[in-house]
């Protein structure tokens, strides 16, 4: 459905490291944009959509948080979730949601939420019956 998500950041080494650590497990892979503007994408193989973009604005003014805005990575599994927001926490996230069911989603829906170190909201969440 998408091609690409793309969030701001204002310090791209930390982003970057960040999300390194955090995306791995879930079977995502780097690959390089423009290192002069502090950008790189997430991506399951090379030329796959879609893709996960961080990077400075283009505008270079300051990136910000946008209101209202959550990006949802999925997991083949509950133990992901548990390692994408126990990863996040150690690597200078903060939590917004420790993993767990969220039977008002439906009753298999395992998620963790967490705010990456520029802010942005992020889920993990698992769809399947454990």
């Amino acid at each position: 459905m998408f091609s690409h998500v793309t969030l701001g950041t204002n310090d791209a080494p930390r982003a970057l490291a960040f999300h390194d650590a955090l995306l791995a497990p879930l079977g995502l892979m780097r690959i390089e944009g423009d290192g002069a503007k502090g950008s790189a994408g997430y991506v399951r193989g090379p030329e796959a959509t879609p893709q996960f973009w961080i990077t400075r604005p283009h505008d270079r003014k300051d990136a910000t948080v946008g209101n209202g805005v959550t990006i949802a990575f999925e997991a083949a599994t509950r133990a992901q979730v548990d390692a994408f927001h126990a990863r996040a926490l150690a690597t200078g996230g903060t939590d917004e949601g420790a993993p767990g069911l969220r039977p008002h989603h439906h009753p298999d829906y395992y998620g963790a939420y967490l705010r990456d170190p520029d802010g942005h909201k992020l889920r993990c969440v698992c769809h399947r019956a454990e």
